[in-house]
């Protein structure tokens, strides 16, 4: 192994990393990855690009005080880490979620680095958030917060600096209100935020990009492994929200059979195909629980997750010919990866961030089945972000025939430049290796050509 590589993981396992264990896992899976591409040309050791890379150019942390429907203050903790901007404008989303820490956040940033460069669109690596929860509270109390946390965040961002998103807990609502901040404090009508509501700069087919994008590179994938395609075959798809929603919409969409869907709470397996629409009711009108489901559909299954053995999830023991892991991170774990193998599964697809452990990948990738993983798969959602600041700048707009067409087009070579990276450095069929080495050498050429 090449003395630097085992020197960043050796830091790494001292506890330079500590602070959160998701981190180090995304710093391992590349620094190993990328050993053929440190080993084959000296100039990336030669120039530091790995120890600068896993090192953000700033986090910053800043406390949101807001006043709840009984004008009771509530404190929460936000923060942008803006990761590198080698490429272009730092790029990332903004998660609100009660399990966000700035260790999630840079292991989330560190990956849109990657995931941003595969693109090929010129847009650098952020991410961004705050442990509030939106659930469970009022409009006008996410109203306050939001426009509390922007009060902060305006003085760090802009359309050639860096360019929030949506995420876990940040959808067209958050955004809107966000926006709307950013326009009484700036005075600035401009391309600030994506993900923002149609009526005011938001791209068609936003909400649609990822989940659709993850399909369309599994489809491009299957093609070139020379395996059968979607059409007719049973799927597997975690989580309940806009990935895992719009995944389940396109599966239908090619003819594929998506027979479930997950939250906190339990997994619904319906062996006819998921009831897209009430899903829908149920997640995004009456922001439910799954149970609900069972009540129109007594003839689908709702298995809680208390009712299933401590150690593995339902989902992942569904006979199926795809799996799409749509949630959250660590979701798929070896025990998980083992049950899908059994049960004759060909491909996994990561729609979320980081999913799968690495032992699962390394069983599913032992194993013969394809791995799609999460920054090749799921960069459909940025990749129409950066659409959307194309019409921004430009001041227009494109239909959704258009737009859809371009995400399918750049999911498509993605796929196509992460196989034949992997095919180039003696690793052919490896996706994860093929993405992280194609990421890397993009970001380190630029971070080359513009010096120290």
């Amino acid at each position: 192994m090449n003395e630097n590589i085992a020197k960043e993981v050796k830091k790494f396992e001292r506890g330079d990393c500590a602070e959160n264990g998701v981190f180090y896992q995304a710093m391992e899976e590349v620094i190993y990855s990328i050993a053929p591409l440190l080993e084959s040309d000296e100039i990336y050791t030669r120039y530091a690009i790995l120890e600068r890379l896993v090192v953000p150019d700033r986090v910053i942390k800043f406390k949101v005080t807001w006043l709840d429907d009984n004008n009771n203050i509530q404190v929460n903790t936000g923060y942008r880490v803006q990761f590198n901007n080698a490429l272009g404008p730092y790029k990332g989303g903004l998660r609100f979620h009660p399990t966000v820490t700035e260790g999630i956040l840079k292991f989330l940033g560190f990956e849109q680095i990657l995931k941003n460069a595969l693109t090929g669109l010129p847009i650098g690596g952020g991410k961004g958030g705050s442990d509030f929860d939106p659930k469970g509270k009022s409009d006008f109390e996410v109203m306050k917060f939001c426009s509390s946390f922007m009060t902060e965040l305006h003085k760090y961002i802009g359309p050639r600096i860096d360019v929030p998103a949506g995420d876990i807990g940040v959808g067209s609502r958050e955004i809107g209100y966000l926006f709307g901040e950013y326009k009484k404090i700036t005075s600035s009508y401009e391309g600030v935020l994506t993900g923002k509501p149609f009526m005011f700069g938001g791209s068609l087919m936003r909400p649609e990009a990822t989940g659709y994008g993850a399909v369309y590179f599994t489809e491009t994938m299957l093609e070139m492994e020379r395996k059968e395609p979607l059409t007719g075959k049973i799927c597997t798809v975690s989580g309940a929200g806009n990935v895992a929603l719009h995944a389940i919409e396109k599966l239908q969409q090619i003819g594929a059979v998506a027979v479930s869907c997950t939250d906190s709470k339990g997994t619904i397996y319906d062996s006819r195909g998921v009831d897209l629409e009430l899903l829908k009711d149920i997640k995004l009108n009456r922001r439910a629980s799954l149970e609900e489901y069972v009540k129109t559909h007594p003839e689908a299954q709702y298995i809680p997750v208390a009712e299933y053995p401590e150690g593995a999830h339902a989902v992942w023991d569904i006979p199926c010919y795809a799996a799409f892991p749509c949630a959250t991170q660590n979701e798929l774990n070896e025990t998980d990866a083992h049950n899908l193998i059994t049960n004759g599964c060909v491909s996994v697809t990561e729609g979320a961030n980081m999913p799968s452990t690495p032992e699962a990948i390394v069983a599913i990738q032992s194993h013969g089945l394809c791995f799609a993983p999460a920054k090749a798969a799921n960069a459909g959602g940025v990749a129409v972000s950066e659409f959307e600041m194309s019409q921004n700048a430009s001041m227009s707009r494109w239909s959704f025939a258009k737009v859809d067409t371009k995400l399918k087009e750049t999911m498509q070579q993605i796929c196509k430049r992460v196989a034949l990276t992997a095919k180039d450095y003696g690793v052919e069929g490896n996706y994860v290796d093929g993405a992280n080495i194609a990421g890397f050498k993009k970001v380190a050429d630029a971070m080359i050509a513009e010096g120290i």
